[in-house]
């Protein structure tokens, strides 16, 4: 079984946020493990870097790491279900996601990450963006799985 491992900066502070993502990640018993390490906001993305660095190191050792980043590649998702299930094959079923704070990501994390991804051109609120990473997950199981998935 596939082991999803989201590692944020912040907690999620609206109800809303944490109902939908709480729906998610049961929506994705079936197909994944998900744990998630909320790390704490810090002064700088630097500060919020070590932190992250950290808990990739014992939170998600061995684990292919995605860091969400405007500036990273992007990928319908289909392509992502593709790059997720060929993961897989390649023997590789633990995958890290990394959302920074509002200062984004620190360079140091970047650096480490096996893939940079961005979602969009737009910005969005680290918090909301746990929730439109768990829903892109959750379709691309459904997608590997040839299970219907709403267009």
């Amino acid at each position: 079984m596939n082991t999803i491992i989201i590692i944020c900066i912040g907690n999620l502070k609206e109800p809303y946020l944490r109902d939908a993502c709480a729906e998610y990640v049961k929506r994705l018993t079936p197909y994944a493990r998900v744990a998630v390490t909320e790390l704490k906001e810090a002064r700088t993305s630097a500060l919020e870097g070590e932190a992250i660095l950290g808990a990739l190191d014992t939170a998600a050792a061995g684990a292919f790491t995605v860091a969400l980043a405007i500036e990273g590649k992007r990928l319908s998702s289909e392509n992502f279900a593709a790059r997720i299930g060929q993961l897989g094959v390649d023997g590789q079923s633990h995958i890290a996601f990394v959302i920074g704070g509002s200062g984004g990501l620190a360079p140091a994390v970047l650096k480490r990450a096996d893939l940079c991804l961005s979602f969009s051109d737009m910005t969005f609120p680290h918090q909301l963006m746990r929730v439109i990473l768990l829903e892109q997950i959750y379709r691309a199981f459904r997608i590997l799985r040839g299970e219907p998935y709403h267009k």
